[in-house]
């Protein structure tokens, strides 16, 4: 596939600072910004996607977004650090450490179920990168960085679980990561052929409940086999 990014301004066309006023918060319109972001990007994808349709959504110019991101590839990849990192920072405020291992699985599984579920803008985007190869993700040091605490955590919860005889010794936290991943992800990111192929309405809410479920016990039963 061939990408087409939108670069930075043309060279006669110098990029406008934000004028200085009390009312200025270069925190919000960044954000602004990246919340439009993502919605252009998961209807277009990365190629079809356009910066003039993301300013016409917050009514500012496109010179004004060049400003803050410099490119429509940086954009992008400070989407893709942002949504990675929203899911990481709040994997760090379920208190794993403090939960014993096998209710710490449970929690995690739970919260990845119901992450997936909820944003499903996420599903997308990754799915999108995963068809660019993750060029983009190969880019950021952030994206690697964060999504390490997730190894690391399940690394402890793993070891005091095989110390406390109910998980069983030598699991690889990669391997169970990717499991519960993958079991969270396929759900959503196949829901519409699936859910034709085999006639069955995935976000109904009995259905989801007993995948949920159907998961944690899975994902345990890997671990205590």
């Amino acid at each position: 596939m061939t990408i087409t990014p939108e670069l930075s301004v043309a060279p006669d066309e110098p990029m406008a600072e934000p004028r200085k006023s009390r009312k200025n918060n270069p925190e919000k319109t960044r954000e602004n910004i990246l919340q439009e972001a993502i919605v252009e990007f998961v209807q277009q994808g990365l190629s079809g996607a356009r910066v003039d349709a993301i300013a016409e959504r917050i009514h500012t110019s496109k010179r004004m977004i060049y400003y803050y991101f410099g490119s429509k590839e940086q954009l992008y990849i400070e989407v893709l650090e942002k949504l990675y990192g929203d899911i990481r920072s709040t994997e760090n405020r379920l208190h794993l450490a403090e939960l014993a291992p096998v209710e710490a699985i449970r929690r995690l599984v739970e919260f990845t179920f119901d992450h997936h579920d909820r944003n499903v803008d996420f599903v997308r985007i990754v799915s999108i990168e995963n068809i660019h190869n993750a060029e983009f993700v190969k880019r950021s040091d952030a994206i690697k960085a964060m999504n390490n605490t997730i190894l690391d955590s399940l690394g402890v919860i793993l070891r005091r679980g095989a110390e406390e005889g109910v998980f069983r010794a030598g699991l690889d936290p990669l391997d169970v990561h990717l499991l519960i991943s993958s079991f969270c992800f396929y759900r959503v990111s196949n829901r519409h052929t699936f859910g034709e192929i085999f006639q069955i309405d995935l976000p109904d809410e009995s259905i989801k409940q007993r995948h949920r479920e159907m998961i944690c016990e899975s994902v345990l039963r890997y671990l205590q086999a």
